[in-house]
């Protein structure tokens, strides 16, 4: 009997907390944020993952913990068998190339005063040893594959639109050929227009590479077109995975039902007839999440039980619904 391959990204009990100091001389921690609060997750290789939720509700803390730009408190990561959080210094230095990130703002995650042929030279040269001539035909190579011309090379940021921007960010990451991917609202600074082609370049990209990725964004709509699977988070904790059509199509979770109904429809007449899940209240404060399920005091279906425990994971088909009410849950 064969056994079953393990998962490419393993994340178990991963946790990352702030604490909140006060006091001028003396610094005494009065509270604790808790950003990302015990996340379980198993992605294969090659596979897309849409992370959706509101702000705040810890997508990019998980992303960066990940990819170990946050250290986190407790828990683990291991990609293709190997323990990211025990790795410190010039092992995890060698190792990022392995995991790489790209972040909402080009403009902000670019250098100034750097070129396109040195950013893109800098990524490569930081982890392999490469002669001269050979650079710059790479550095080239990748220009195109991103959809830009090489006479851009030595160019710099503020000379680019803001899609050009993101393209160079994106072959900054690619071009030492990682094998884990973590898009941090990649396209939502930009025009609906350019929202597609970005789309379709890191969907295509990560088909040719064969790329794990994480695709963070808090818009279901541009989730729904890139994602194998999609995670949905609330207050540091996911409460519903399972893939992309059938969660976009049947939500179950009651947090996971209000974010699709909020996705405008393109047909007018169903925009005009359809009807929104309205939740009430705010969403809490991490510093002080509600006992028991954290989305209780905005479910319109809690009940007294929902107050004393985190829900116990249901699953439902190629779902998992992080809910002890889903039996009366429409």
């Amino acid at each position: 009997m064969s056994m079953p391959t393990p998962p490419f990204l393993k994340i178990r009990g991963l946790k990352t907390h702030f604490p909140v100091e006060k006091g001028l001389l003396v610094r005494k921690t009065v509270a604790t944020v808790k950003a990302v609060d015990g996340i379980d997750l198993d992605l294969n290789q090659g596979e897309i993952l849409g992370l959706v939720g509101e702000s705040g509700c810890g997508k990019s803390t998980l992303g960066r913990t990940i990819l170990q730009l946050i250290e986190p408190t407790q828990g683990s990561v291991h990609l293709n068998g190997r323990c990211l959080t025990e790795l410190k210094g010039k092992a995890l230095r060698e190792s990022r190339k392995d995991f790489q990130m790209i972040f909402q703002d080009p403009y902000a995650s670019l250098n100034p005063r750097m070129t396109v042929y040195d950013t893109l030279a800098e990524a490569l040269l930081s982890h392999q040893s490469i002669p001269k001539s050979e650079l710059s035909q790479r550095v080239g190579q990748w220009m195109n594959r991103v959809g830009l011309s090489p006479r851009f090379i030595k160019k710099y940021p503020h000379e680019f639109s803001g899609g050009q921007r993101q393209r160079i960010a994106i072959a900054r990451a690619l071009v030492v050929e990682p094998k884990l991917l973590i898009a941090d609202e990649a396209v939502s600074a930009l025009d609906v227009s350019i929202q597609a082609q970005i789309i379709n370049l890191l969907a295509r990209l990560s088909k040719e590479m064969n790329l794990t990725m994480i695709f963070i964004s808090h818009d279901l709509s541009v989730v729904k077109h890139i994602a194998d699977r999609i995670a949905v988070m609330y207050l540091g904790r996911m409460v519903e995975l399972g893939s992309a059509e059938s969660l976009f199509d049947h939500p179950r979770h009651p947090y996971t039902q209000a974010l699709v109904s909020a996705v405008p429809i393109p047909d007018p007449s169903r925009e005009r007839t359809r009807r929104r899940m309205l939740l009430p209240g705010d969403p809490p404060s991490p510093m002080h999440p509600p006992s028991g399920c954290s989305f209780h005091p905005r479910c319109p279906h809690a009940a007294d039980a929902c107050q004393v425990a985190f829900p116990e994971w249901v699953r439902e088909g190629d779902r998992s619904i992080a809910c002890s009410r889903l039996e009366v849950v429409p």
